[in-house]
């Protein structure tokens, strides 16, 4: 990870948070590695900042999932559980699959707005062909399937999973092929959806899910393998 020059000055708080930001940044970007270790002193150096902002981002990062604190050596991003990742997945599914059964019960007349929005994008406006701007679009395509649902319970839950599992599922979009897939997959469920078309819809929902479950997996894993192999070099 690249020594930060000193930005203009920032308090505390201003600080903790362009720390934890470029943090996140360099664990998603694989600059920071699974089981690399780290003191204090190291990030507080590399930021130009002091340690009492460095500790404040590296505890939300801990509280996050994405860090571990180690007695007496410091700090170690903590290795990609897949089976933690694959269960979230599965959450994500049933969440996902009822909130679709919750719209599709609605009267023709009584379906959210935000609804016929998605469509105008995913359907109607040209694709976009950068990954990192579709990850994000693609994010708010299913959260708001689960806020239209009405139920704000279960919009949480589904918000918290969808921080849990970011950090592998913006994979999903590194490839032309892959975004492509998510305009049309994205396409079939809303028409489902805006047809009332249940079992179709979830059908198409569920398979989504799994299909991109299991891409992420594979390329994080080939990522990762390119990432140690440049480190070593």
């Amino acid at each position: 990870m690249p020594v930060q020059k000193r930005d203009k000055p920032l308090n505390a708080e201003g600080q903790a948070d362009r720390i934890y930001r470029l943090l996140k940044q360099a664990i998603f970007d694989f600059q920071l590695l699974p089981g690399d270790r780290f003191s204090e002193n190291d990030i507080a150096l590399r930021m130009a900042a002091s340690r009492t902002p460095v500790r404040q981002a590296l505890y939300a990062l801990e509280q996050e999932g994405y860090l571990a604190v180690q007695p007496r050596s410091g700090w170690q991003v903590k290795h990609i559980d897949f089976d933690y990742l694959e269960a979230l997945y599965d959450l994500r599914i049933v969440l996902e699959c009822e909130a679709v059964k919750r719209l599709c019960e609605r009267a023709p007349d009584a379906m959210p707005p935000a609804i016929h929005t998605l469509k105008a994008f995913w359907i109607d406006a040209p694709p976009l062909p950068e990954g990192e701007s579709v990850a994000g679009h693609d994010e708010a395509f299913h959260m708001t399937l689960v806020n239209a649902a009405g139920n704000p319970e279960m919009a949480r839950v589904h918000r918290d999973l969808t921080d849990k599992i970011r950090i592998v599922r913006r994979m999903d979009f590194t490839q032309p092929a892959r975004v492509k897939a998510t305009y049309d997959e994205h396409s079939c469920i809303l028409l489902a959806i805006l047809n009332h078309h249940q079992e179709e819809a979830q059908t198409l929902l569920s398979g989504h899910i799994a299909h991109s479950q299991k891409e992420v997996r594979k390329i994080t894993l080939h990522m990762l393998h390119d990432a140690r192999q440049s480190k070593f070099r």
